[in-house]
């Protein structure tokens, strides 16, 4: 019989946790919320949530001392997605109403306001996936997602000259809707939120972690 892998939800003060938690569980993971760092290093796969403000995300995950965890998991290859603000982080900087607030850093550029008429971007939209997408694997063009938010990503040469694939929708105008880069995986909508299309994408990014056990086999340990 496979393990369940197994994920953590970080709790930093931010983000549908036990909707998340929830998700997670129904894909075929077995699921852990907490603040604790060590737990996060050690787990499967570690997902990153945030909602609201970017720069109240990275306070409150710089005030748990959390980023030098995600950036090290990264490093060594393991798997790490970021949700809705927990894939803005991810990259370097983010600009809400003027104030420039310095991200991760572990994606290269910025998060700016969709330049749309109607704002937040809220409700369900398709996205059109890289080539090779693992997320989107099995998903059909026409699959909705559900998003809220009102900045994004910026999409540009610094993604593709980093060799990060690059999901899109377009709201006003195209945006990244998801990105792929090795072990690190981020979303702008809630996969939590959106039915059947957010668990198979779900158990798609499960399905590309390898668990403890599989690990020490492929490390040689008994």
């Amino acid at each position: 019989m496979t393990a369940r892998p197994t994920v953590v939800v970080l709790d930093y003060g931010s983000g549908n946790l036990r909707s998340a938690e929830r998700a997670l569980a129904r894909a075929g993971a077995d699921v852990t919320v907490t603040p604790d760092l060590a737990a996060a290093a050690s787990a499967d796969g570690l997902v990153v949530p945030g909602v609201g403000a970017y720069a109240a995300c990275m306070a409150g995950v710089d005030a748990l001392g959390a980023g030098p965890v995600i950036a090290a998991r990264v490093a060594v290859g393991r798997a790490v997605l970021g949700i809705c603000v927990g894939m803005q982080i991810l990259f370097e900087y983010g600009d809400e109403h003027g104030l420039v607030t310095k991200g991760l850093g572990l994606l290269p550029g910025g998060v700016i306001r969709l330049e749309a008429d109607r704002l937040p971007h809220m409700g369900w939209n398709t996205v059109i996936a890289s080539e090779g997408s693992s997320l989107f694997a099995g998903l059909v063009e026409t699959t909705r997602f559900y998003f809220v938010h009102s900045y994004a990503a910026r999409l540009g040469e610094a993604l593709d000259a980093a060799g990060v694939a690059v999901s899109t929708t377009v709201h006003g105008g195209p945006f990244a809707a998801a990105v792929e880069a090795g072990p690190l995986a981020a979303t702008q909508f809630h996969p939590e939120k959106s039915g059947d299309a957010g668990a198979s994408l779900l158990r798609n990014w499960l399905r590309t972690i390898p668990t403890h056990r599989e690990r020490r086999i492929v490390s040689g340990e008994s």
